[in-house]
């Protein structure tokens, strides 16, 4: 990272956070166009990717992003499921268009399309899943910056951000420091303080965990409401007074045998 000017180099706590969410851990298959992104090989075949480019490459993309004026211009897609909620958080965050989920056919190129959109820059995930996105790019001439694994083919696109792309943490991280890098450039948010929005927002969460967790916390809640609509007493306190006319109320003492007979099947 000397390449970069002390201001925009790469903090110790953002080195522990990449290192934390493993955003160096590559795959056992190298691209050979992501060949100068990685740092090693490991003895188990698999490839080590050097974050010092991560987080270069992170500032140029920023830059890049903030020089197009008009943030709707940029559209940030996004097909893994993984990265979906951390594109539409970084959209919001930056004012970009996002495209979650599947990506229609035409949407670049024909202008009959209900979703047919014209921007200067697109972002993508992945460019194996988003590989349509890419090559519908290439033929209006759009930008292309990509989240590139080491086996990921870079074919049309400009820039990649090379990061571990199949995990969940890797790129809402990733998603997470390049939307705080272009609010920095933009100045909307200052270098000195950290940003109040946590990285757990751009991470994917699963919809059945979810549920799992709003169960368990729905039911930790309801015996404290039967004991509160029950009523319960300590040990030193008496017991409620019985409603007049209850039975269990009389005195347990009574001796029921010495009560006169008033009939006798004897007799």
């Amino acid at each position: 990272m000397s390449g970069l000017p002390a201001i925009l180099k790469a903090t110790e706590e953002d080195i522990k956070l990449l290192l934390s969410a493993q955003s160096h851990m590559g795959t056992k298959n190298c691209d050979v166009h992501m060949e100068p992104y990685v740092f090693k090989r490991r003895a188990d075949g698999l490839h080590i990717i050097n974050i010092g480019k991560t987080w270069e490459k992170i500032v140029l993309a920023a830059r890049i992003i903030v020089a197009i004026e008009n943030p709707a211009d940029i559209c940030v897609i996004s097909a893994r499921p993984y990265g979906q909620r951390a594109a539409l958080k970084f959209a919001s965050h930056t004012g970009a268009q996002a495209i979650a989920g599947r990506f229609t056919p035409g949407t670049f190129t024909n202008y009959i399309t209900r979703a047919f959109k014209e921007p200067r820059l697109i972002i993508v995930t992945d460019p194996l899943t988003d590989h349509q996105a890419i090559k519908e790019a290439s033929y209006v001439n759009i930008p292309v910056i990509a989240f590139a694994d080491t086996e990921s083919p870079l074919r049309y696109v400009d820039v990649a951000i090379p990061t571990n792309n199949r995990s969940k943490h890797a790129i809402g991280l990733a998603y997470w420091m390049l939307a705080r890098e272009v609010l920095r450039l933009r100045g909307t948010i200052s270098r000195s303080a950290p940003w109040d929005i946590m990285v757990d927002m751009f991470f994917y969460r699963d919809p059945e965990e979810k549920a799992e967790e709003e169960a368990a916390a729905l039911a930790a809640e309801k015996p404290v409401e039967a004991e509160a609509e029950t009523g319960t007493w300590a040990p030193g306190e008496a017991a409620p007074v019985a409603a007049a006319g209850d039975w269990t109320a009389e005195d347990a003492t009574a001796d029921w045998s010495a009560a006169p007979v008033t009939d006798s099947w004897a007799a």
